[in-house]
């Protein structure tokens, strides 16, 4: 049985590591951390976790944490890169769901976050932990910067084109939707019920982080782009919805085709049906992907993916690469099914 810690539990995407570990049946949550909740139990603060029994949030320590054979960052940016060396000379493994080590350029990370950062010499051993991608790098990966979900959905979406080196213009329009649990869960007047619900706006329209992360990316992909995003608040709880508009001389059936031919070996992607669009209720509470492409006029693709941003978008994807660096079976205690109504 592998020992895994969890570093800021609380938070939806804590919660959500913690859910979905539950039924890991190689793999146990050994420490837990939280310097506001330390010394509560998992089933006080969130009896839906009762089964974790006895298991208690504690002060964070390194030490404590590297007992484990990984560790999971689930905190705000800047904090894993100044302890992931700790756990790394201790041959701990690290995977970190914040930003800190999704940029192998440390200068580009610097522009986008501010620096100057705080483990420059891992910025280039860390994995970009997009499975579908890199598998075989995650598998022996130290080191992994978990994808953020608007980029996860967007990657997805585009990467049997460049892979391809089909686009005709290197300028990508992307637009994405989001549910109010990708702001996380502090407090904040505009996400409370009464300020959201029945509600639905752009964001952030002149220049969100996540667009340098996507132009990163998805260039090292095989095709230089750059990427305009425009993200937006939908009234609901979970899920991503992204839309990309692209350039490429394709049709669309030869775009499906090396859509369907692309992902025919990947379980947690799948293509809908010619004129079907995924909804995010498809895969809410689930690790899928789910992508429609379709053509409105020649030399032009809209295509449309779909995931629940806290599974796919942020713990699942997690998990899917714990899993690889574990030497387990990459798609353990992964919902494949979504949860509906």
């Amino acid at each position: 049985m592998k020992r895994v810690g969890i570093v800021g539990g609380t938070g939806y995407t804590g919660i959500e590591l913690l859910r979905m570990l539950a039924s890991h049946r190689g793999v146990e949550v050994s420490c837990l951390t939280s310097r506001s909740e330390a010394g509560k139990s998992v089933a006080s603060l969130y009896p839906w976790l009762s089964y974790y029994g006895s298991l208690h949030f504690e002060e964070h320590s390194i030490d404590a944490l590297s007992a484990c054979d990984l560790v999971f960052y689930a905190t705000p940016n800047k904090i894993a890169m100044n302890e992931a060396s700790s756990f790394l000379d201790r041959n701990v493994r690290v995977i970190d769901l914040a930003a800190d080590f999704r940029f192998s350029e440390r200068s580009l990370w610097e522009s986008v976050y501010g620096g100057p950062h705080g483990a420059p010499q891992l910025t280039k051993e860390a994995v970009y932990g997009l499975p579908e991608k890199y598998r075989t790098e995650i598998a022996g990966a130290r080191l992994v910067g978990n994808p953020g979900c608007y980029p996860t959905a967007t990657a997805l979406a585009l990467m049997p084109l460049v892979e391809a080196r089909v686009l005709s213009s290197s300028h990508v329009i992307v637009d994405g939707k989001s549910g109010a649990s990708g702001a996380g869960r502090s407090a904040r007047a505009d996400l409370i019920l009464a300020e959201a619900s029945d509600n639905f706006h752009a964001y952030t329209a002149g220049g969100h982080r996540h667009a340098p992360e996507m132009a990163h990316q998805i260039s090292k992909m095989g095709q230089e782009v750059s990427v305009t995003f425009v993200p937006h608040l939908l009234p609901t709880i979970r899920g991503i919805e992204v839309t990309a508009y692209v350039s490429t001389s394709l049709s669309g059936s030869e775009a499906r085709d090396l859509f369907l031919s692309r992902y025919q070996d990947e379980p947690m992607v799948s293509v809908v049906s010619d004129g079907e669009h995924p909804e995010t209720r498809w895969v809410r509470g689930s690790n899928q992907c789910m992508i429609g492409v379709y053509q409105q006029q020649p030399g032009h693709l809209i295509i449309s993916s779909v995931i629940d941003n806290l599974v796919k978008g942020a713990a699942g994807q997690a998990i899917q690469n714990m899993n690889l660096m574990l030497g387990l079976n990459e798609f353990e205690a992964l919902p494949m099914c979504a949860l509906s109504p």
